[in-house]
């Protein structure tokens, strides 16, 4: 059971994974359509004002690249998208020929916001943690052992639903918290079968507890690396809004510059291309902040479960 959950958690979390892809994909693709039309605007303006004697073949040279430049990132990114599609046909178990997702345009859905707080014991709920202590479990039932409780107990989240500080102290604890139980003592008969069959249920059942012990290692590792993650993209989030508005208006005041005669076409190019690069490079955060966020929910299990009070949002 818990092999077949875990199958099915990996198929979810990478279906989300794709639709999200493709969604960020989606969104640069607006903003190279928009390059696009404009970018066509500016060559047939510049055809004209050569036709007129006002501007130079370099102008209408120059504008004539950035317009092919653009068509053909616009290009690679529907091959992009063709791809993500295909396998989320795959993933779904539909034709490719029959599975299609619309463009959705300007797809800006908010980032789940995290609860502060989160008991580690979420991740008992994880199907590989699962499976490790079944295992562990029936080899402690063939040598008598109580099933032992050393699965750590903590905080995953502090405030603002950002790491806990205790996640720090998880791997500094010394052997004593993963400490095997009481010892053992079982009357030995017939010469030294039983106390052959004793060591073998003793080596398996050490076995059993260090491949827990490092399923549950990873488990908050995995945790420990998506919410550090989400916090460094939240920033980066706001870094690139901000970029992205001093480009705009960097280009605005390039063109302006321009059309008054006080510069080159050059100048107007550059600020352009800039202004492309920073426009995309934040919608492509904000798709990592989605895909941060998916792999995050995978590592806790499948999700957590939010109180009115406790939700905070990371940004």
């Amino acid at each position: 059971v818990a092999d077949f959950a875990h199958v099915l958690l990996s198929v979810q979390s990478e279906v989300a994974h794709n639709y999200f892809t493709l969604r960020s994909t989606d969104n640069q693709r607006g903003i190279l359509c928009e390059t696009v039309r404009l970018r066509t605007e500016a060559r047939d303006l510049f055809r004209s004002r050569l036709e007129a004697g006002t501007t130079t073949d370099l102008d209408v040279a120059r504008a004539e690249t950035e317009l092919a430049t653009a068509v053909s990132e616009l290009a690679g990114l529907d091959r992009n998208r063709a791809s993500l599609e295909a396998a989320l046909a795959v993933l779904t178990g539909v034709p490719a020929p029959q599975f299609g997702i619309g463009d959705s345009g300007h797809y800006h859905p908010a980032v789940p916001a995290i609860p502060a707080g989160l008991p580690s014991e979420l991740l008992e709920r994880r199907p590989d943690v699962a499976r490790a202590e079944r295992r562990l479990a029936s080899a402690n039932s063939r040598i008598g052992i109580a099933k032992a409780s050393f699965f750590p107990v903590l905080r995953l989240t502090g405030s603002a639903g950002l790491l806990s500080a205790d996640m720090d102290t998880l791997f500094k604890w010394d052997s004593r918290t993963w400490a095997i139980g009481p010892s053992l003592t079982l009357p030995l008969f017939q010469g030294g079968r039983n106390r052959s069959d004793l060591a073998r249920a003793r080596s398996a059942y050490d076995e059993s507890v260090a491949g827990y012990r490092q399923q549950v290692l990873v488990a908050f590792a995995e945790v420990q690396e998506n919410l550090s993650g989400l916090k460094f993209l939240a920033d980066q989030a706001v870094a690139a809004d901000q970029a992205t508005a001093a480009a705009l208006r960097a280009a605005e005041l390039a063109r302006a510059r321009y059309d008054a005669g006080a510069s080159s076409y050059l100048e107007v190019v550059d600020a352009d291309r800039t202004a492309l690069a920073v426009r995309r490079e934040s919608a492509r955060v904000q798709g990592q902040r989605r895909l941060a966020t998916v792999q995050l929910i995978k590592a806790l299990g499948g999700g957590w479960d939010v109180p009115a009070t406790a939700a905070v949002a990371t940004r």
